[in-house]
């Protein structure tokens, strides 16, 4: 089975606020486009990924993702994550609608392809199902089998949301870099002990992080 991955991307201006300790208004727009090109990459890299769909209205992402071979879908309904995943999700069933999807984190830049595809291989037989996030609140996966919705509710404490909602939460150890997400700078050192890829590496490397 090959799935499709829709990765949601919010304008670089505005991305990663929760960064702010660790990296100025000036870096973070960069360290966000790296996190999404090191998540593309190592997602296109991924044997069980046919394609990865980037949703996003930021000029500059869209094209430096192209450029590594992502689909760019613009955020047309442009009403938050939920609703991005959700149109995105609706353009790739209107092309494929048995097509298995996932929705990915577009901040995982220490994502390891073959982790990925474990992920993705247990996924497979549940209707919907999600992978929690490092800090077991959030959700960084959440996957939906040929001609099942989606419905996503990523936002604080997803874990939960998804759960309620029927998604089967997958109790899986050893795939760390699928559920290291960045938002704090505890979560960047952490993702940096794993190993980043290298534009996050680069781009980290201009930062002052205490224990790095």
């Amino acid at each position: 089975m090959q799935w499709t991955l829709v990765i949601p991307l919010k304008p670089l201006a505005r991305a990663k606020s929760r960064l702010a300790d660790t990296a100025g208004d000036g870096v973070r727009p960069g360290l966000a486009l790296a996190f999404a090109q090191d998540t593309v990459a190592a997602a296109l890299a991924c044997d069980a990924v046919g394609d990865v769909v980037v949703v996003t209205n930021d000029a500059l992402a869209g094209r430096e993702l192209a450029a590594l071979g992502a689909r760019i879908v613009p955020d047309t309904p442009s009403a938050g994550l939920n609703a991005a995943l959700a149109h995105a999700t609706a353009v790739v069933r209107a092309e494929r609608p048995r097509t298995p999807v996932a929705a990915l984190n577009a901040d995982l830049p220490a994502l390891r392809p073959l982790e990925l595809a474990r992920v993705l291989d247990t996924a497979a037989p549940f209707p919907r199902a999600f992978l929690p996030d490092a800090a077991e609140i959030g959700t960084t996966l959440l996957s939906a089998g040929a001609g099942q919705e989606l419905q996503p509710a990523f936002g604080a404490r997803s874990r939960a949301r998804h759960r309620a909602s029927g998604a089967v939460e997958l109790p899986l150890d050893r795939v760390d870099s699928v559920r290291q997400d960045v938002d704090t700078g505890d979560d960047l050192r952490a993702a940096l002990s794993l190993g980043v890829g290298p534009r996050t590496a680069a781009a980290a490397a201009r930062l002052l992080i205490p224990g790095q």
